[in-house]
């Protein structure tokens, strides 16, 4: 985060106030209208948990939702229902990514705090996944995550204040049977995470891992596989919003949801063998 970065495309340089360099004349404009909410980027708003996460920031009045995700449509009505602003985009691409920061900068001029929430996923054997597949995987729930915030992070570390909220998933933690390269994606972000709070102390910045269980929403829809276990069983996206509230308001570093789940991960710690007899023969 060194202030002789060259600037990433419109966005401000690296180590530069954007209150001092705004990427576009509406910038200010934005700012103003902020009063004294904060700018929220949620990512994956267009359902799901980014969607139970915008309606649940939406209802306190502190936040200016800046609403992204792929369908159009779904994220018209749900910034419409937030009365946040939609900024749809595929983050697939590193460009998709830059395009989305450079937007959200653009209507607000600062973003104060990230949430990622987008995710991609499959279920199945990993021998019957094609490349496309794993690219993609890697691309929406890795690289994507990574790129928005190498994008926004050096703004909040200038100002002295900011928030990261990364969505990840006990799966990352613990690997679960038939979503290999799924709970690869997932489980990057826990070393991610981890190794910046190292860089993030004393800057104003914190960072916080949520890890959901399994989550009631249309994602094991999307990947063309219903959830079939029956335990745990799959929980209201509500719970991981409210999860994410507190993550952007309070001090604690990962949340998992719901807590007992941290329980297996303990266990695979403590014990992997035992932990790795029962997988097979609950999992």
């Amino acid at each position: 985060m060194r202030a002789s970065t060259p600037p990433l495309g419109n966005l401000p340089p690296r180590g530069t106030p954007a209150a001092e360099a705004d990427v576009s004349p509406s910038a200010a404009a934005g700012r103003a209208a902020l009063g004294g909410r904060k700018a929220v980027l949620i990512t994956g708003a267009s359902s799901g948990i980014g969607a139970e996460v915008a309606s649940r920031l939406s209802a306190g009045g502190r936040w200016e939702l800046l609403l992204s995700g792929r369908d159009e449509g779904r994220l018209g009505e749900v910034a419409a229902r937030t009365a946040g602003t939609a900024l749809p985009m595929d983050l697939a691409s590193q460009q998709g990514c830059r395009s989305l920061a450079e937007a959200a900068l653009a209507h607000s001029g600062r973003v104060d705090a990230l949430v990622a929430a987008a995710g991609f996923g499959w279920a199945g054997a990993y021998t019957d996944m094609t490349p496309a597949v794993v690219n993609r995987l890697v691309s929406v729930n890795v690289c994507a995550v990574l790129h928005l915030v190498n994008l926004l992070l050096p703004q909040m570390v200038s100002r002295g204040s900011g928030r990261l909220v990364l969505i990840g998933s006990v799966a990352g933690r613990l690997g679960v049977r038939g979503e290999a390269a799924y709970a690869a994606t997932k489980g990057a972000l826990i070393p991610f995470a981890e190794s910046l709070r190292y860089e993030l102390q004393g800057t104003g910045v914190r960072l916080c891992l949520v890890l959901p269980g399994p989550v009631d929403t249309p994602f094991f829809d999307r990947r063309d596989a219903p959830y079939t276990r029956s335990w745990p069983r799959p929980l209201p996206a509500g719970r991981v919003a409210a999860a994410v509230e507190d993550a952007l308001t309070g001090d604690r570093d990962e949340i998992t949801v719901p807590r007992w789940l941290g329980f297996p991960a303990r266990l695979q710690g403590m014990a992997p063998h035992v932990f790795r007899r029962l997988a097979m023969r609950f999992g």
